[in-house]
């Protein structure tokens, strides 16, 4: 399902299908430095992560993790979306992209309509974290005017993250 699109990305809905490129991007260098090892090794672990991650969170919230995929030729290249962490009040904006298609402002894209979309939603505040050596996260979330707002340790681990805001 379709949930938004800016000039050159669409964001949709994670499916089972999509495993493969899930497989791709949590295993990124990236991802494992920022984000951390979702013990997503086989096809058959990332349809288990995209059933019990996104796929719940729509079921349950209305929103997720959505695909980022190029309008132009339909590669997925990024998950961005908004995620309702134990630990956090708000709503979280989140975002992983492919490392070749970092750098080239599809992040940004992908979160300024993402932005857009929690206003449609009627959510008033979005939150977002990153480790505190994560400078193009930091980077990306000033640009979206979020405000860094402190530090903050999410239950069940014990690294302590910046915590950015921003009124909606």
């Amino acid at each position: 399902m379709k949930i938004t699109e800016t000039n050159r990305l669409s964001l949709r809905w994670v499916e089972e299908s999509d495993a493969e490129f899930i497989l791709t991007l949590l295993n990124e260098p990236g991802w494992l430095k920022y984000i951390g090892d979702k013990e997503v090794y086989t096809l058959e672990d990332a349809n288990r992560y995209i059933l019990n991650g996104p796929r719940a969170m729509y079921e349950q919230n209305g929103f997720g993790l959505f695909l980022a995929e190029r309008k132009l030729d339909h590669t997925p290249i990024g998950l961005c979306g908004l995620i309702k962490r134990d630990g956090l009040e708000d709503v979280d904006i989140g975002f992983a992209f492919l490392s070749d298609y970092q750098s080239q402002g599809y992040a940004f894209e992908a979160a300024s309509a993402t932005v857009e979309f929690a206003k449609e939603l009627g959510i008033k505040r979005l939150v977002a974290i990153t480790t505190k050596d994560n400078d193009p996260s930091s980077k990306l979330l000033e640009k979206l005017d979020m405000k860094l707002e402190g530090y903050v340790t999410l239950p069940n681990d014990t690294e302590e993250l910046k915590k950015y805001g921003l009124k909606i």
